[in-house]
């Protein structure tokens, strides 16, 4: 009889314990596949288009935002667009308000102190939209007494003016939109920026103004920003890069939003924004 009651307690304690590892995984896979559900947050400016910028809807649109879907698409998370201040976008990553900050932005040994950054994935140069009635023809015609430089805060434009362009005064303005209007208007000589933004601002303001471009100057890499540490998520976005690259996503998207201005790039001789340089300087942009 005691044998028989010890055989049958044995097999409930054994029951019990299985149903309850049981129940420990179920509820570490519930927890974990919850997390996965999870949106990751994007923390870009939409003040930079066609990479980053709004529809008529005021819905999230551009380069960056599909650059972003699609990777949502490659780790199969959801990805939510949150519109933030250029100064408020290595803080959402440093206080875990955003996952992934993507908006044009240069790596840089400052930022990469704050934020890991991913594999360049674009790069850019710097020129100068400046207003018909200066006269100038290059950089060195600006760097004078009596001249005035619009350029964005925290830009990379703002960074090269106060290092190479001591004789002119350096107006800081908050954002593109008003460093173009205070040339166009003739309140500042010119504004430092990257190309196809002058470009683009040049081809709006033909009858007022002219574009200047630097010689000399080494690309601009952008890159993906990352929380500091986040060696995971890190590694997701490299690899995504080199597969997106591979099989031909910055096509499509130059296709998308600026075959134009890709055309106009090509004829005036500048490299192109995903026409990357391996280590060998050999490009490893995709073929047009």
């Amino acid at each position: 009889m005691k044998k028989r009651m010890c055989i049958v307690l044995a097999l409930v304690f054994l029951i019990l314990a299985v149903g309850g590892c049981g129940k420990a995984e179920e509820g570490e896979k519930e927890e974990k596949n919850e997390k996965n559900e999870e949106p990751l947050i994007v923390a870009m400016e939409l003040a930079y288009p066609p990479f980053e910028g709004k529809d008529d809807a005021g819905e999230p649109t551009g380069v960056s935002v599909d650059l972003m879907e699609a990777f949502g698409e490659y780790v199969g998370r959801e990805i939510k667009i949150e519109n933030t201040a250029w100064d408020g976008l290595i803080p959402s990553l440093q206080t875990g308000k955003a996952d992934l900050v993507i908006s044009s932005m240069t790596i840089r040994p400052d930022r990469e102190e704050q934020v890991d950054f991913s594999d360049p994935y674009a790069n850019a140069l710097l020129a100068v939209l400046v207003n018909k009635d200066t006269g100038a023809t290059t950089i060195d015609d600006l760097n004078q007494e009596g001249k005035k430089l619009a350029v964005k805060s925290g830009s990379t434009g703002h960074l090269y003016a106060e290092s190479n362009l001591d004789k002119a005064e350096v107006i800081v303005l908050p954002d593109e939109s008003a460093c173009v209007t205070e040339v166009a208007q003739g309140r500042a000589d010119g504004f430092i920026y990257d190309q196809l933004t002058i470009y683009r601002n040049w081809q709006k303001n033909l009858d007022t103004t002219d574009a200047i471009f630097i010689p000399f100057q080494e690309p601009e890499k952008w890159g993906i920003a990352v929380q500091k540490g986040n060696d995971e998520l890190l590694g997701q976005v490299n690899a995504f890069l080199k597969e997106f690259r591979e099989e031909g996503g910055y096509d499509k998207l130059v296709e998308k939003y600026l075959a134009e201005e890709k055309e106009a790039f090509d004829t005036l001789g500048f490299q192109w924004f995903f026409d990357m340089a391996d280590e060998d300087g050999e490009a490893s942009g995709e073929e047009e």
